[in-house]
């Protein structure tokens, strides 16, 4: 992002969302499992003679957020590669009962052994039931928990690719020839002269029901994160669905380059190139952002630079 660049909240979420978004999925499960765990007190202690120590209902629900965060990010993992369509229903299903199954064992797996260690600090012991019947009614509860989030999750997505917008290649049978503008967050650019026949030089944008162009010269980096890769405009991401592979097939004759498993640069954009003893490598782009070389890509792209400067 360029100095003075004014960074309003969505820009600020797009530089840390991962973080941002782990932090609020364990505000939500503290929350929950708070008032759980305190329900639990209260009804138990509601009876007379049965005084439930206040500490034991934290530590059955604290345990399980604490497991349910632990598999969060598989859980994205698992998500991102079975999304929600209307397509291959069968196989949809079949690949989240699975899901939800494998989440079930291993949140149950992971609480109670949080539970048996911290008994066995104290100098008591855990006794999770028979194990058949209670991993039985935690899959009751995990599958359901597991269908929220997978909910959620699709939501959030499809709420964060309609403020961020969603991108699409432009061919170059369909570029306007006009004069090139400067493109702003909402309004339309107009094109740039195609530097070739059928070569495409834009991307076109749709986000909150507008349209607007991004050209391809002033995509700074590529990042692939899932089922897409996002591209890094002046201080703005915009996914396109594709993979990292499919993109560079396109814009390598745009003059990017390839520079690591989840990452390309656009050469126009690099500012200096240091390297390391092990081989690696690290490039620093005109907007100060820092980017990995892998030494798997290094002569690749060494060899490219150095044809295009």
């Amino acid at each position: 992002m360029t100095n003075g660049e004014r960074i309003n909240w969505l820009q600020r979420f797009e530089r840390h969302k991962v973080l941002y978004s782990y932090l609020a999925l364990a505000l939500y499960i503290l929350l929950n499992n708070t008032i759980n765990a305190t329900s639990v007190w209260m009804e138990h202690n509601r009876q007379p003679g049965n005084m439930l120590p206040l500490w034991e209902p934290f530590l059955w629900e604290y345990s399980s957020m604490l497991a349910t965060l632990l598999l969060a990010p598989l859980l994205v993992w698992w998500f991102d590669r079975h999304p929600l369509r209307l397509t291959q229903l069968r196989a949809l299903l079949l690949a989240h009962l699975l899901g939800s199954l494998l989440f079930s064992l291993a949140h149950t797996g992971l609480m109670v052994g949080c539970r048996e260690l911290v008994y066995g600090l104290l100098g008591r012991g855990y006794d999770f039931g028979p194990w058949l019947r209670e991993l039985f009614y935690e899959y009751r509860k995990d599958a359901w928990g597991y269908l929220f989030l997978l909910g959620l999750y699709q939501l959030l997505q499809f709420v964060y690719h309609r403020l961020t917008g969603d991108a699409t290649l432009i061919s170059g049978d369909d570029e306007p020839g006009v004069k090139a503008g400067q493109n702003t967050e909402n309004e339309a650019v107009t094109a740039a002269v195609p530097l070739q026949p059928n070569s495409p030089q834009h991307f076109l944008v749709k986000k909150l029901d507008r349209e607007f162009l991004v050209a391809i010269s002033d995509i700074e980096w590529l990042e692939a994160c899932g089922n897409y890769v996002n591209l890094h405009c002046k201080g703005r991401i915009y996914p396109l669905r594709a993979t990292l592979s499919q993109t560079m097939l396109q814009l390598e004759l745009q003059g990017f380059s390839r520079i690591h498993r989840s990452f390309a640069v656009n050469h126009r954009h690099i500012d200096n190139i240091s390297y390391q003893p092990s081989g690696d490598g690290e490039l620093v782009l005109k907007n100060g952002q820092q980017l990995a070389l892998s030494r798997r890509f290094k002569e690749q792209f060494r060899t490219r630079f150095q044809a295009a400067g």
